[in-house]
């Protein structure tokens, strides 16, 4: 593909099915939500209640033998990435692992004596962060606590994922992992492009990232995940495609590409970044749709929201069938309704309530110190709210929506209740994102990069906000 721009031809020799996804990115381009939840984080409150959730869990007694999923976070990195926008902790000081696991540990017995230790955990995640920043043993000690509190599987079928930063990891490292249980691993890869590293500082080339794909693949794991963002410093369409060249050659099993948002004035790191070195807005559209473009010709399926995947992976299988869903790890295989999160930031959902640990530290410690549960915030969510949420995730995850099964399942008039909503569908249906019929809509091929767009017209919390919080900011859509 040339990509050599020009006044006269601003896209360069791109396919016309590339400078037309250029056209309508530049279109649909505005702020939103990545409807990771919905309701989304920001509506959840401090003065969420707290005993409401605990008491629906001593009442619903039969949610005690129902699967359901972890997710731990790491919060600690031994070096600074300049793009990162995690909840994250740089240091190399000695003994902060300890404390974090010392604290942790009471955080899971504290979860487990409330959920209950019985329900199989057919999914896991570690997230940080950094998870490998804890050692060999550390990593075996938290498995083993969390194997003693709660019902951890040894079934072909579960989902046990990590994070890795391929900086921090070695082959025997990739050897326990998969000796503690983990089959699924996700790493961090960004951009291969030497200049692209050093101005973010996050050095790892490709022949180091290489031999370790080659070590994951040699353990048999299940599947292998990059990690990779546009719109980074000195990222043009001569390194993305060289990158994008580069990835292809490993292979990775499920491919997930983030924007990046320059916000420096919410995360100091970014500071470090010049602005005048970052692509103009226009060029990160044509590397976006460079990169949906080159891995779906290398034979990935894109499934939405940024992620792709080789067609013979779960996700792939599984979205067909309606079994795929979207929660605050991405997207994953429908295994349990419940997800309960744990450690400093971590968010769960459980039931009807969204609820978030506190994001600081020093705050987590003493919650846990005087024998809480380090709840900060959270939200529970109305007859409204799930209805909405049964419409953005249907959407997000199945590429399409039943309008006859809404109405039977939540009693609902939908053409009637939400004509206002589908009046603002009908331009992203002139220009083909979707299809809508008496019994469906349809997310086509084309509109799978506009999901957000797709979906924001349901959110009813987008145009309201109260008048003791600013209006919450977003990522670009596109």
């Amino acid at each position: 593909m040339s990509v050599i721009a020009s006044e006269s031809n601003p896209y360069g020799d791109l396919s016309p099915a590339c400078e037309a996804g250029v056209v309508l990115a530049e279109k649909y381009a505005c702020q939103g939500p990545r409807y990771t939840s919905y309701p989304t984080a920001p509506q959840f409150r401090q003065d969420f209640p707290v005993e409401g959730y605990k008491q629906s869990l001593r009442s619903n007694v039969s949610r005690g033998l129902e699967p359901l999923s972890l997710y731990i976070h790491l919060p600690f990195c031994q070096d600074i990435c300049y793009y990162c926008a995690c909840n994250k902790i740089v240091t190399r000081k000695e003994g902060v692992a300890r404390e974090y696991l010392t604290h942790l540990q009471r955080e899971i017995e504290l979860q487990s004596e409330m959920v209950g230790n019985q329900r199989p955990i057919t999914q896991m995640h570690w997230g940080g962060g950094t998870p490998t920043y804890l050692d060999n043993a550390e990593i075996t000690e938290l498995m083993h606590l969390l194997a003693s509190h709660f019902r951890l599987l040894d079934k072909g079928y579960r989902e046990y994922s990590i994070e890795i930063d391929p900086r921090t990891i070695n082959s025997e490292t990739i050897a326990l992992l998969k000796g503690v249980g983990f089959n699924r691993i996700s790493l961090g890869i960004q951009d291969f492009d030497p200049l692209v590293q050093k101005a973010t500082n996050r050095i790892q080339p490709y022949n180091k990232v290489a031999p370790l794909v080659e070590c994951i693949r040699a353990h048999g794991f299940r599947s292998l995940s990059f990690d990779l963002i546009y719109g980074l410093p000195h990222q043009d369409r001569i390194t993305m495609a060289e990158t994008l060249r580069k990835v292809v050659s490993l292979r990775p099993d499920r491919i997930a590409c983030y924007n990046y948002a320059h916000l420096p004035e919410r995360f100091s790191s970014q500071r470090a970044i010049d602005r005048l070195t970052l692509p103009e807005p226009g060029e990160k559209l044509v590397l976006q749709t460079m990169i949906s473009q080159t891995l779906q010709e290398a034979g990935y399926e894109y499934i939405g929201m940024d992620h792709y995947v080789l067609p013979t992976d779960e996700l792939a299988l599984a979205q067909p069938e309606g079994r795929l869903q979207r929660n605050f790890q991405g997207y994953s295989l429908h295994m349990a309704d419940d997800l309960l999160g744990m450690g400093v930031s971590s968010i769960s959902q459980m039931g009807d309530f969204y609820l978030q640990n506190e994001s600081n530290i020093e705050d987590y410690y003493r919650r846990i110190d005087l024998n809480e549960l380090p709840i900060a915030r959270g939200f529970k969510s109305s007859n409204d709210d799930d209805l909405r949420r049964h419409i953005i995730m249907s959407l997000i995850s199945d590429l399409k929506f039943d309008i006859a099964d809404c109405n039977r399942q939540f009693n609902v008039d939908f053409v009637s209740d939400f004509a206002d909503e589908l009046s603002k569908l009908r331009p992203m249906e002139a220009d083909g994102l979707l299809k809508i019929s008496d019994s469906h809509i349809h997310v086509t091929q084309r509109g799978r990069p506009f999901l957000r767009n797709i979906c924001m017209p349901f959110d009813a919390y987008l145009d309201t906000h109260k008048g003791d919080r600013p209006p919450p900011r977003f990522s670009a859509t596109v």
